[in-house]
């Protein structure tokens, strides 16, 4: 049958967005992978049971791909434990298939920098997060350029959309809104940040899977204009109609509550992207692939509330 399946590693919300893409994109054979087997939603793909950690098993999962996808991760707090070990399982069973591979990065591994975030900046990240990002980062760089694998590295900010939950703007803002309570947010909301909505970054990462020129390389996926948080807020306050109740969480107060909460302690490594302003520029991106549009935040915010209105039975 030779290499027309595109695999999918991880079946959260960006590996179900990428899967959106590529039918988007008329792609007919996808292969979407994770420890159960099943999907939470109906979709027309082959879904396979596998640990992603487990080399033999990947291998198999890749069978005839000509390019995977790599959108998986453990849970938040096991990063530095489980991640590694995963994406050496997806880079087994990409380089046996001799299939493309491209990996959803995040932006952790720059650190706190004063300036927009550009794929040349130095991994100056301290925290056991950041530095477990770098370091997948590197491996599969160096496997590229050693001939044993081909790679493409996709970067997004904080991103949102549908089957978002675990995001800064995820369910303690949408979720929280639609339930009349109080948005929790974190630190400064009057500063710059870069969000990405998930369609966006699931199209940029089919893009990079496309373009063979993207291979070996980094590259920010494109977002819609960057706002204050505050402002992104107005844009959900009009969609839903009426203003809610905005709650703010500083440094000192996640240190305190850290002491108890897992996923808040793990946050203050990062806590600097919301005291400063945080803006990723995605000029490289552009200049080599051209403008293919992305989703203004008053149409990416309406979709997102429509997917948690249903998701909550609304």
């Amino acid at each position: 049958m030779g290499k027309q399946v595109n695999v999918i590693f991880g079946t959260g919300p960006l590996g179900m967005a990428v899967m959106r893409e590529l039918k988007r994109r008329g792609v007919e054979r996808i292969r979407m992978v994770n420890r159960s087997g099943r999907l939470s939603e109906e979709a027309a793909v082959e879904v396979a049971r596998g640990d992603a950690s487990q080399l033999a098993e990947t291998v198999e999962l890749c069978k005839d791909a000509a390019v995977v996808y790599h959108c998986a991760h453990p849970g938040y707090t096991n990063w530095p434990t489980q991640f590694p070990g995963l994406t050496r399982g997806i880079m087994a069973g990409a380089a046996a298939a001799g299939a493309k591979l491209i990996y959803g990065d995040n932006l952790y591994m720059y650190g706190q920098v004063n300036q927009p975030l550009t794929e040349n900046l130095p991994h100056l990240a301290t925290g056991k997060k950041g530095l477990t990002r770098a370091q997948m980062a590197e491996e599969l760089l160096l496997a590229h350029q050693s001939g044993k694998l081909r790679v493409a590295i996709g970067r997004a900010s904080d991103f949102y959309g549908p089957g978002v939950k675990q995001s800064s703007l995820g369910d303690r803002v949408f979720g929280f809104a639609l339930s009349g309570k109080p948005v929790d947010l974190l630190g400064n909301l009057d500063v710059p940040h870069t969000y990405t909505y998930i369609d966006d970054f699931a199209r940029g990462l089919v893009t990079l899977g496309h373009e063979d020129r993207a291979l070996g390389q980094v590259w920010h996926v494109p977002s819609a204009k960057t706002h204050t948080t505050r402002e992104m807020l107005g844009l959900i306050f009009d969609e839903l109609g009426s203003a809610r109740k905005i709650r703010t969480s500083s440094r000192g107060m996640v240190t305190m509550i850290g002491l108890f909460h897992p996923m808040l302690r793990e946050l203050k490594e990062v806590f600097y992207e919301f005291e400063q302003p945080f803006v990723v520029d995605h000029s490289k991106y552009l200049a080599a692939f051209g403008d293919q549009g992305t989703t203004p935040h008053d149409v990416a915010i309406r979709e997102t509330v429509r997917w948690y209105r249903q998701a909550m039975g609304e």
